[in-house]
Formats: C-alpha cells, structure tokens, sequence
C-alpha cells in the first residue's frame, strides 16, 4: 500500500503550527488520530506511527506544538499546558470530524486537559507515559536534560553523546540522521529546534509537580471517553503507582507497558507502542466511514 503524506499549517491559538498528515489510500477510512509529541521534540518523533496508522486505514495528523519544530513561536512565552490545549482544541475545530487523541508527555497532558474541557472533543484519548502523579526525580532529570542543551552542541556527534548519556538503557540507539531533525544549525553551533523559553515558563517547572498534580487529576476525573494508558516500562516519570492512580481515576481505562523502554516510548520501541495503539483502536473506537478526498478543512459535523 502506498501511503501519501503532505506538510501543511494548522490553526493554533494564536499561532500557526506545522504539521505533517498521512493519507490511507482506501476506500474507506476509519476515522482521524491527531499525534502530539512531547516537550523539546517535534513531530518527527511521530514519523513510524503515523505511517503505520495510515496503512491500518486511518488519517494521522502528527504535530509540532507552539516553540517547537517549525511551528510559530509565541509572541508573550506562553508555554502553559493552558496554552496546549487551546492549541489542540482550535486544530480539532477546524478538521472535519472528532479525532482520536494520542499525546507523549507534554502532548498527553495537553489532550488530557482539552478532552476535560470539552468532553466531545476527541472520540479516544491515548496517553502515552504520562498520568497526573509524575515522579519529581524524572521531571527533574527531563528538565536538567534540556537545560544542558541550551548552549548548543559543537558537533552532531555531541548531541548523540549527550542523548546516550541521557538514555543509556535504550535498546535502539538513536540515528544522527534522526536526531538532525529536531536541531538547527546557527554560527557554527548545533541547537535544539524548540523556544528556550519553554523552560522559564512558570507552570513547567518542577517545583508545580504539586499543584499540576492536583488539575491533572480533576481533569482525568472528567474524562467519558475510551482511554489507554501507554508505560515505558522503565519510565522514572510514570511509576507503577501512578498509573494504577490513572486507572482508578478513569474507570474502564486500559493499560500496557512497552517492556524495556523509558520515558520517550516512541523513540524506545516504536513497534510496540504501534501494536498496542492499533490493537485499542480496534477493539474501543468505530471506524467512522468517510471516503479519501472529503473536504480535511471543514469543521467538524455537529455532534
């Protein structure tokens, strides 16, 4: 099956964000799923499940969130999981049907509060290693990661140092070819394709673990539609107990754990995450018969 795929600009809340879609060549298809990455990756990190997707029979939206990839950065810093998810939702109205909600980290919790908000936003959420009980020492470690980067790198085999270091246990090493996409080269310095600012924001630091905690929580309370919680079995963001918090907070929700790899699932087994994605959206959400070439920009019908 040969699958297409086109660059394009979405609407955000103030700002324009890239996003890359991938169209089954079917028939039918069986519905949307927008892919949201996490804090200081791109949409590339979504590149192997959109394309497994779209050959399962769905259109796969993967997005670049605002300060990052080749998105609109914002004018005033706003960062805020507030500002993510009025992202997401002004995306989902301008698609011509609900969508299936896949986030990463940043990107779940961006789909987790947009969903609360508005519970017929998405037809499925699938949160992929995060829950609202996140281990202090992993947010710790995250944000010390990212901050060692800010001074740029002086060569591409810096960065796959740096990201070894990071990552040690991962099975697959990363591809420099791969880790190119997320950087920029400027005056002779490799740097992070994602704003700075992104870490000074004052509800992204880990000492609001707490009080994001306790919204989180109140938001997964709120959510009525299907769910799967996807675990880096060996996250040090997601523990065991904070997922057994997720199911008790969503009742009906499913759970997997991707056996070897951390916090950045779809870049430690992709193949997993793929397999158990398909096998949810198999057995939890309708395809919603529509045909290839319907109009991808109208809003959606009333529900």
């Amino acid at each position: 099956m040969t699958i297409t795929s086109t660059l394009l600009r979405l609407p955000g809340d103030g700002v324009t964000l890239a996003a890359e879609r991938w169209d089954p060549e079917t028939t039918t298809r069986k519905g949307t799923i927008l892919l949201l990455h996490g804090g200081g990756q791109t949409r590339h990190s979504w590149q192997r499940t959109g394309l497994r997707v779209a050959e399962n029979g769905w259109r796969a939206f993967a997005i670049d969130a605002r300060g990052h990839g080749d998105s609109e950065w914002a004018a005033d810093g706003d960062y805020s999981p507030d500002s993510h998810a009025r992202d997401l939702a002004r995306v989902v109205a301008s698609l011509d049907e609900p969508p299936v909600l896949v986030g990463a980290s940043m990107g779940g919790m961006a789909a987790l509060l947009a969903q609360a908000a508005d519970p017929h936003l998405g037809r499925a959420l699938i949160l992929v290693d995060i829950t609202p009980r996140a281990e202090p020492e992993g947010l710790a470690k995250i944000h010390a990661f990212m901050r060692s980067g800010l001074a740029g790198f002086d060569t591409l085999a810096d960065v796959l140092a740096a990201v070894v270091a990071y990552n040690p246990n991962r099975t697959r090493a990363p591809r420099v070819e791969g880790l190119r996409k997320n950087l920029r080269l400027r005056d002779g310095k490799w740097y992070w394709h994602w704003d700075p600012r992104l870490l000074e924001h004052r509800e992204n630091g880990p000492e609001q673990a707490e009080a994001s905690e306790i919204r989180a929580r109140a938001a997964a309370r709120a959510i009525t539609v299907p769910t799967l919680l996807i675990r880096g079995a060996q996250s040090e963001v997601v523990s065991t107990q904070g997922a057994d918090d997720l199911l008790t907070l969503v009742p009906g929700a499913r759970h997997i754990e991707v056996s070897g790899a951390g916090h950045m699932v779809s870049g430690d087994d992709n193949d997993v995450l793929g397999a158990g994605l398909l096998d949810f959206l198999a057995d939890c959400v309708p395809p919603i018969a529509t045909a290839p070439g319907d109009d991808y920009d109208l809003p959606h019908r009333a529900r």
